[in-house]
């Protein structure tokens, strides 16, 4: 383990996230709040920290993949602790334990709460909530490696440890260009929201909020009642249809952007991603349509869309009650919160993609069963698929399993009397798949408050788990990778 390296790199973090808390410290000052020393403390302290570390390059800058996977999971947990400062200090979540979750939540693009009256929180812990998530949800190393300088050979790791989907290349040669391409399209979508939300009646401040929150797919809102607080036609299609452009690939975009529309559009993940989509809303449609649960069609479609799209982008933002649903609808919406979006995207979740290469790897496998002697290889976007990508697909989807089933059989054990199974497996499904919400207690109007200090700190952990893909919140915990070879 590169040790110096590694304090090198987290006292960048620890400096950007300072800056970033500047933001929420000024809108503390304009709206006259009582967070102004909360925001305060958490700057002093990532300073102090960050400066020392972050001044003096190490001699040898040299590290390895399993530096880059601890330097990822410890940059995460960094962020979320000093994150959660102002939350605490402030008091307006005056459990440390509470505002780490909150925190978490945030970071991991999760967007589950314990919250009970959002509109409670001044102004600037509500832009701070949001601004958590949009950065989470490109990735604040990402960020780094498009403004700090370093050899490819050195930060891939980096940006292939925190970027999610089984296979992360470049865009261009550069590492850095690419990190800058999507900050670049990522910024872009982002403020093009707030445009389109102001002119729908939303305030700035709500605005900005709101695209936050569904450009990191993380669904805080900073009302109560989510996005059904405003029973705006056309704030749903607006949000509806960015919840959608932030779940496909950024690689997509580059494509547009470069004039290869037609090589974007043959993308295997994108085509089958919309197919999911158009196919549960459609289910979900008719459900709604034969059990008159709405007066009329539109208003049954619009809430089908808004909640298939929702769902599959791991944003879970709402419109409605969906706990009241039928039951189809409401196990569809289950499913489509397991496969997630797309890989490259911010959304969370399994990922389309491995979900694809894990049918085609059955199916391979069930072929073999009849015909033992045939050699068949798995296609993925018309290329053969390297057999290293395929079983480590399969490996991943073993692990999440695992942890899945361990972090139930926890909360069940550690919760409070009176939450049911639905609720505990909604919960763990929630977090891990990055969504937030979910079914039972945690539906559209609950909240995580009631779960015990044991069961969220479980939670939080699958939220990093889900967020940062296993790997590097499993490697810290090994002996072997912290033995000092630099």
């Amino acid at each position: 383990m590169n040790y110096k390296m590694t304090s090198y790199i987290l006292g960048h973090i620890a400096v950007l996230e300072a800056v970033l808390l500047c933001i929420p410290f000024v809108l503390s000052i304009i709206y006259g709040e009582d967070t102004l020393l909360g925001f305060g403390i958490a700057i002093l302290a990532l300073v102090l920290i960050g400066v020392p570390f972050s001044l003096k390059k190490p001699e040898k800058r040299d590290f390895r993949a399993r530096e880059g996977f601890v330097i990822v999971a410890l940059s995460w947990i960094l962020l979320s602790l000093f994150g959660s400062l102002p939350f605490f200090i402030s008091g307006y979540i005056p459990n440390f334990i509470d505002s780490l979750f909150e925190t978490i939540s945030g970071f991991t693009t999760t967007g589950g709460t314990i919250l009970s009256d959002i509109q409670s929180l001044p102004k600037s812990l509500l832009f701070w909530r949001s601004l958590t998530q949009w950065v989470g949800g490109m990735g604040v190393l990402v960020f780094i490696i498009a403004i700090i300088p370093k050899s490819d050979a050195k930060i891939i790791h980096l940006f292939r440890a925190e970027s999610p989907g089984p296979q992360v290349g470049k865009l261009v040669s550069k590492l850095k260009f690419t990190a800058r391409i999507l900050y670049g399209i990522y910024i872009g979508l982002t403020l093009s929201q707030v445009i389109f939300l102001l002119f729908g009646g939303m305030s700035l401040f709500d605005s900005f909020v709101h695209a936050l929150g569904t450009a990191g797919t993380g669904g805080f809102s900073s009302m109560n009642g989510s996005i059904s607080a405003y029973n705006n036609a056309y704030i749903d299609i607006v949000i509806t249809v960015y919840m959608f452009l932030f779940a496909i690939s950024f690689n997509i975009y580059y494509l547009i952007l470069i004039g290869s529309i037609k090589q974007a559009l043959k993308s295997e993940e994108l085509r089958t991603f919309v197919g999911i989509i158009f196919i549960s809303s459609l289910i979900i449609t008719i459900s709604l349509a034969v059990n008159r649960v709405y007066s009329t069609l539109g208003e049954t479609i619009r809430h089908s869309i808004f909640h298939t799209v929702s769902m599959a982008s791991t944003t879970a933002y709402t419109t409605a009650d969906y706990n009241s649903w039928p039951l189809l609808a409401q196990t569809v919406l289950f499913l489509l919160m397991f496969i997630g979006a797309c890989a490259g995207s911010t959304g969370g979740g399994l990922k389309v993609s491995r979900a694809i290469i894990l049918i085609k790897t059955g199916l391979n496998e069930i072929r073999k069963t009849v015909s033992p002697r045939s050699v068949l290889n798995i296609k993925f976007d018309g290329k053969t698929l390297d057999p290293a990508v395929s079983n480590g697909v399969l490996a991943y989807f073993s692990i999440y399993m695992f942890i899945f089933a361990i972090s139930v059989l926890l909360i069940s054990i550690s919760s409070i009397g009176g939450l049911n199974f639905i609720t505990n497996i909604s919960a763990v499904n929630s977090s891990i798949n990055n969504i937030g919400s979910g079914f039972g207690n945690i539906g559209h109007t609950g909240n995580y408050a009631f779960y015990n200090a044991f069961c969220k700190m479980v939670l939080a952990f699958d939220m990093l788990v889900g967020r940062l893909e296993i790997l590097p919140m499993l490697l810290i915990f090994n002996p072997r990778v912290w033995k000092k070879k630099f």
